[in-house]
């Protein structure tokens, strides 16, 4: 048996559900470890685009489990609109193919009004959060008010929550905000339906996964955003509210880290961003634009264009050293296609003159940083058709091969187009 985790190593957006689509085949279970409905995984299957914001993008899988961990927050309307999506498109999602933590957190309406609330209030000075209610959710749990899954199916405790954090937060919103409250009876109603809708996919996930290790089957961890959106170890404060880090699976999922074999990072050819935050490599001109076009860099989640530039190793290797990454997959490699000119950055400089290969974490100071550019060949040739790296053109053999040595990890996947068989799989970390 064995346990694969799938993390993001840039800031989100690398195409992880890809790779978990991918690797889903040799996996009984796959596993949400963290995050929301922030969170957009896109895969193409057969021509057929399917998004997911909460659901695992093994779903799409006969025979699999999928499971939400206690480390996710879950929004019930966003779950069962997922899953009407799927089965009116012929995919069926019953309990017995996807289970959800009971000790999973929720997010509420109020989550969502304080979100933005606070975003509007902070003006040109605003994070970039997509809204979803994400942070306040995970500020609830660690204020120890927040509601789980399970409350939803015990009605006096529901209430009782949900009279006592509407209270408090219509407080807020009515007094500091100005903006109008919520209705408490209202929301307890319409979570306690949820809760009733929900009531046969809810169980001990932490249980279920390691009955399942413990008959000799492969899990596969799916991280949602990136490795430098993490609440920790991100350019913070512009960080999503959870740990993406690959350690975060044991509390996310309730698996001992000493079960995990194996952490594939996630790296797109170029790098991209959504809101704001630093971006040291970020191209804004004609080549960030087409980058932009050519790679339809739109994000899944809030539909917001994502800022484009050169690959970053300086972030791929903080991230390597952070979540123990033993292998790389590099995606949308054929969006590179038509470029004359690559650029790799492989350190930064500081306003001293000093060439670093850390991150400091200081925003000021690295807003003073200026990357440093090794310079490479593109080619042209269209590369959506290889199925092998001897497939591929020289120039962009070379390019891989750089990404692989500035990084310190070896390549185990190369995607070179959206759909599923345009893949080339260098090493199958569950063969």
């Amino acid at each position: 048996m064995a346990c694969v985790v799938i993390v993001g190593s840039q800031w989100g957006d690398e195409g992880k559900g890809k790779v978990v689509d991918l690797l889903t085949e040799d996996a009984r279970g796959i596993v949400r470890f963290q995050g929301g409905n922030n969170a957009g995984h896109t895969l193409v299957v057969g021509g057929e685009k399917f998004i997911f914001h909460l659901i695992p993008s093994g779903i799409l899988h006969q025979g699999k489990a999928c499971y939400i961990g206690n480390g996710v927050v879950v929004d019930p309307q966003v779950l069962l609109l997922e899953m009407d999506k799927l089965d009116k498109r012929g995919i069926p999602v019953g309990p017995e193919k996807l289970r959800i933590s009971d000790r999973a957190h929720v997010i509420m309406p109020y989550h969502q009004a304080m979100d933005l609330a606070r975003e509007k209030a902070k003006g040109k000075e605003a994070i970039g959060t997509t809204g979803r209610g994400i942070g306040p959710c995970y500020e609830d749990k660690s204020s120890r008010v927040g509601i789980r899954i399970i409350d939803l199916l015990e009605p006096d405790v529901l209430k009782a929550k949900v009279e006592a954090n509407t209270k408090e937060k219509n407080f807020w919103l009515t007094q500091y905000f100005n903006e109008e409250p919520l209705d408490a009876e209202h929301i307890f109603k319409q979570y306690l339906e949820y809760g009733n809708l929900l009531r046969d996919y809810v169980g001990d996930v932490p249980a279920e996964l390691n009955e399942i290790y413990s008959d000799g089957e492969n899990l596969l961890f799916e991280g949602a955003q990136g490795i430098h959106l993490d609440i920790d170890h991100g350019t913070y404060p512009y960080v999503t509210s959870s740990n993406p880090v690959s350690g975060s699976v044991s509390s996310g999922a309730g698996v001992g880290i000493t079960r995990i074999d194996d952490v594939l990072g996630i790296v797109k050819a170029y790098t991209t961003r959504v809101g704001g935050g630093p971006f040291p490599t970020e191209l804004e001109d004609e080549t960030g634009a087409w980058l932009g076009d050519k790679g339809q860099e739109f994000g899944a989640t809030t539909g917001r264009p994502r800022r484009c530039g050169w690959l970053d190793t300086v972030v791929v290797r903080r991230s390597v050293m952070l979540a123990g990454i033993t292998g790389l997959c590099v995606t949308k490699l054929d969006v590179l296609t038509g470029l004359a000119k690559l650029k790799i950055c492989t350190a930064y400089k500081t306003p001293e003159g000093d060439v670093v290969d850390t991150i400091p974490a200081s925003l000021e100071r690295l807003a003073q940083c200026q990357p440093v550019y090794e310079e490479m060949d593109g080619w042209n040739e269209d590369i959506t058709g290889a199925r092998s790296l001897n497939d591929l053109p020289d120039n962009c053999r070379t390019y891989l091969d750089r990404m692989a040595e500035l990084c310190g990890v070896d390549l185990s996947i190369v995607s070179v187009g959206p759909g599923r068989d345009q893949t080339i799989v260098l090493k199958n970390p569950f063969a």
